[in-house]
């Protein structure tokens, strides 16, 4: 069970990116809006979907917890299968997306063959446990991968994000003062828009260049 796509589909679509919601918000957040909407007013076409568990989550009015990583897996495959069939398997072809849905297409983003990943906050460790990270595979990735992560992000701020081997398939862009959807603190004089456009612009720079 899989939400019905959400898609922004600029006419002059330069490429196609497909986009996951993280653990706690569906694939219509206000986050998620506005990532895809700045992207698709930049020529991508974006799609977004949710997980089984949050379709269920919204039916039954409450929350649940994220499925098993196997089931997001084969969710993931399932939708890049479907989108190839629908546009054509010649298509640039890039996925990705908020924290758990991005690491969850890091996963698979090399057995998928996509042109690119875009993780839009990535969750490195869980707040508070730097011990339980999450980067075993991020040594070895050979997708091209973007990832936006704000400095003071409690999933993996910059100086933690620095003792990692990371493989040098990854580029890392540093939302200035962000958190882990990039909001700036008030004092360091920027906006959450501000920010929002500085992870949007970088994800458009990285899919032209793979162009």
């Amino acid at each position: 069970m899989v939400d019905p796509l959400l898609i922004d589909s600029p006419a002059d679509a330069r490429c196609h990116l497909i986009l996951a919601h993280g653990a706690g918000q569906g694939g219509d957040s206000p986050f998620m809006n506005a990532v895809a909407h700045a992207l698709a007013a930049a020529g991508l076409r974006v799609v977004r979907f949710s997980f089984p568990y949050m379709v269920r989550s919204e039916i039954e009015g409450r929350r649940r917890p994220p499925d098993r990583e196997p089931i997001l897996i084969e969710t993931w495959l399932r939708v890049i299968a479907e989108q190839r069939g629908a546009h054509g398997a010649g298509k640039r072809l890039l996925i990705g997306g908020k924290s758990m849905g991005g690491r969850i297409a890091s996963l698979i983003a090399d057995e998928a063959g996509v042109d690119g990943l875009v993780c839009l906050g990535y969750p490195f460790h869980p707040p508070g446990r730097p011990e339980r990270t999450r980067v075993a595979h991020l040594s070895a990735l050979r997708t091209p991968t973007l990832i936006c992560q704000g400095e003071r992000d409690p999933f993996g701020n910059r100086a933690e994000v620095a003792r990692y081997d990371l493989s040098p398939s990854i580029e890392i862009v540093w939302i200035a003062d962000g958190e882990h959807s990039f909001k700036p603190r008030r004092v360091s004089g920027l906006t959450p828009e501000q920010n929002l456009g500085m992870a949007a612009d970088a994800v458009v720079s990285f899919a032209a260049r793979l162009a």
